[in-house]
């Protein structure tokens, strides 16, 4: 791009069209996560053959995505934000389509690999959220944010709905019931890849970086970006206590979640399927706990997203600090309701709900303060550090979350969860409460902002 296009183009006008062409691309790939997170433990235990990989979807989609956001960020980093979403939206493309094959082949290995080719659409689809706060003004970063994020709620809330439709998608295209909701996952990451494809130019992140040099230097290249990798983002994390909280909130928020969430299916499955009687292979418990499972994983997935916007008018309004406070104390009623009420489905399902609404808040504050609490060539590295970070206590989470449910029961899982949201919420608190002089960037640096 030219210095005299970039000029000529409005930012403003960019990154509205930039917001849009981002939801529009989340909305349509969030059917290939809810499919995989309503069903994915349940094919796990069906091709393994043993409740004791019920886990390992979830692990090794979180764990492929924290391994690829250092890669995808490093690609941004040098070709720009459409490069780096559209590799990660057909790499997760072809995992819904490996795991369709996995599903005709019985093959337990062929679902693994599916999963971790899903797991780096959830990595472009994490980093999405970091482009949609490239040209984004500082007073607008929250709501710009919050709107990509708030995007995936139709596609990702109608996936685990998709089992009863796809099973009939699948019949008709001669596959087993169980991989229908796949093909809907695939449609849906493929035309997600075109649309960023054709439409994401200007590229956000690249002209960002024009104008930025254009408003400091007379077009004079600036600092060189920091090198792509955990150490050196970490050491720019080091340097901004507000960068320390924002990354051990959205890295908190994400390991409790995952943690519950991905037993949750496994425990309404036990719960609902053995009611009956002990007849738990029974046509009508399956299909009870199924309808059961789908609906909690949807409630869940709605709570995640829906209420995106508000999240970020607050953090934009009420402040960073705040509104990540307001997070983590609402993940901690959440796994006290889901914890103490685990053998009614309803209580399970509230506490879900407030597990969605307590990771969205955390994770819309927490990413817009960490987004503005850097120098703008440190911002990509970091934003892929944190991602890989999510990823890494995501994998922790649904690795050791089995362990713990055979270990300690449901109730235990949460208790143990609670520890990582309650330290961050006094941490919160704290430094909310210590820091009153003004920030620079978007805000006050106990969070409220300017």
């Amino acid at each position: 791009m030219t210095t005299t296009s970039t000029t000529a183009l409005d930012p403003q006008r960019v990154q509205r069209r930039t917001v849009f062409l981002l939801s529009s691309a989340q909305l349509l790939s969030g059917v290939g996560n809810g499919a995989t997170l309503s069903i994915g433990s349940l094919l796990a235990v069906d091709l393994s053959g043993s409740e004791a990989w019920a886990g390992s979807i979830t692990t090794v989609l979180t764990l492929a995505a924290a391994v690829a956001a250092l890669p995808l960020a490093r690609l941004a980093e040098a070709r720009g934000r459409r490069v780096g979403l559209v590799t990660g939206l057909v790499a997760a493309m072809v995992g819904a389509l490996l795991i369709i094959a996995s599903v005709m082949s019985q093959s337990f290995v062929l679902l693994l690999l599916g999963a971790a080719f899903l797991g780096l659409g959830t990595a472009a689809n994490l980093q999405a959220r970091f482009a949609a706060v490239d040209l984004a003004e500082p007073e607008h970063r929250g709501r710009s944010l919050s709107t990509v994020v708030w995007a995936i709620t139709i596609g990702a809330v109608a996936g685990p709905n998709l089992i009863q439709p796809g099973a009939a998608v699948g019949e008709a295209l001669g596959l087993p019931p169980i991989a229908g909701p796949f093909v809907f996952s695939a449609v849906g990451l493929f035309l997600a890849a075109g649309l960023l494809f054709a439409g994401l130019r200007p590229d956000p992140l690249l002209m960002s970086r024009r104008l930025a040099a254009q408003a400091e230097a007379g077009d004079e290249p600036g600092a060189q970006p920091v090198r792509g990798t955990i150490r050196s983002g970490l050491r720019a994390v080091r340097s901004s206590p507000q960068a320390m909280l924002a990354l051990a909130a959205v890295v908190a928020a994400h390991g409790v979640m995952v943690a519950v969430m991905s037993m949750t299916p496994l425990h309404l499955q036990q719960l609902v399927g053995g009611s009956h009687e002990g007849h738990h292979g029974g046509t009508t418990d399956s299909t009870d706990a199924l309808v059961v499972i789908g609906l909690t994983i949807s409630l869940h997935i709605a709570g995640m997203f829906a209420l995106s916007p508000l999240w970020g008018w607050l953090t934009d309004k009420a402040g960073r600090f705040q509104t990540i406070a307001m997070g983590h104390g609402l993940l901690l009623v959440a796994v006290f309701i889901a914890g103490f009420g685990q053998h009614e489905p309803a209580l399970v399902t509230v506490g879900l709900i407030l597990l969605g609404l307590g990771w969205s808040a955390a994770s819309i504050a927490g990413s817009t303060l960490l987004a503005e609490s850097l120098a703008p060539e440190q911002r990509v590295t970091v934003q892929g550090v944190s991602d890989t970070l999510m990823g890494a206590a995501g994998a922790v989470g649904g690795a050791t979350s089995g362990l713990l449910l055979a270990w300690i029961g449901y109730q235990g899982l949460n208790i143990a969860s609670s520890v990582l949201a309650a330290a961050v919420l006094a941490l919160t608190v704290i430094m909310a409460a210590g820091r009153r002089t003004p920030a620079s960037m978007g805000g006050q640096p106990d969070g409220t902002s300017a």
